[in-house]
């Protein structure tokens, strides 16, 4: 006869898994002997191709470390006579950074909606997977020459390039996180007759939101160095001062705008990991 005692923990008990679907679950990941063997000499025969179409050279890289060093030497003591500049145009950078993830991150979610499989139609997926294979083609200093072409120089022609460029890139990520979400959810809403509007909203959103949201810090984090590169160009941000520094030879200045590019970086990063932490 059961007791009572030993009834909730009967009716507490996991279900037991099928023979072979425990042994699936527990066998170690491994790779295909036959598939290792072929696959490795493959692996080694693009890497030397590789390394000889782009000139790999390990004597020339020992060779330059002299050269190298003697560089690095010249960026100490690092001289922060100027530091007020370095700030507001680390200040202009981040400002740049943020509006251009916030307008990216938006326009990506949009996108994404279009190319992810489990969402969008054919007719309108494949359209709007061949959008962002072309912006993601296109390096982003060629958007930001485009738009200071059009726009003139400064931080707008900068925000612009790192929207476009975010649709090529966060789009794509957006729009496979949204087709990792699991499908029972939304089979059942579907059974049931829920719009499509009604499975994005309650479906979708609620099981990719952890991931969206931890790649649009990654995209922040992105576009705070990649503001500081557009500025080469013109498009706003430190990335002029630190043209015009090299250019000069103004090597305490340099090591001083590097220092500071590193600190602002690091405090991003750390702020970011600790977001992620909490949405996880």
């Amino acid at each position: 006869m059961t007791t009572t005692s030993e009834a909730p923990a009967r009716r507490s008990a996991p279900p037991a898994l099928p023979p072979g679907e425990r042994a699936r679950l527990e066998r170690a990941f491994s790779v295909p002997r036959a598939r290792f063997l072929v696959g490795l000499p493959i692996a080694l025969v693009v890497l030397i191709w590789s390394m000889g179409g782009a000139e790999f050279n390990v004597v020339e890289l020992g060779e330059g470390t002299v050269n190298m060093g003697e560089f690095l030497s010249r960026l100490f003591p690092p001289s922060f006579a100027k530091f007020g500049v370095i700030v507001e145009l680390l200040v202009e950078t981040l400002q740049m950074a943020i509006v251009g993830t916030v307008l990216g991150a938006v326009l990506s979610l949009l996108v994404a909606f279009a190319a992810a499989s489990n969402i969008a139609p054919r007719w309108l997926y494949y359209p709007a997977r061949w959008v962002m294979n072309i912006i993601r083609s296109v390096p982003d200093l060629v958007f930001a020459l485009m738009f200071v072409s059009a726009v003139g120089l400064g931080p707008f022609a900068g925000i612009l390039a790192m929207t476009l460029g975010s649709l090529g890139s966060i789009g794509k990520i957006f729009a496979e996180a949204m087709e990792s979400v699991d499908r029972g959810p939304i089979v059942a809403m579907q059974a049931v007759g829920a719009s499509k509007r009604q499975v994005i909203q309650y479906g979708v959103l609620p099981q990719a939101a952890p991931l969206l949201v931890s790649y649009t810090l990654l995209l922040f984090e992105g576009n705070v160095r990649g503001a500081t590169i557009l500025g080469l160009v013109g498009a706003g941000g430190i990335g002029l001062e630190l043209t015009t520094a090299m250019r000069m030879y103004d090597y305490g200045h340099l090591s001083a705008i590097i220092i500071c590019i590193i600190v602002l970086v690091t405090v991003i990063d750390q702020g970011s990991a600790l977001i992620r932490r909490r949405i996880t």
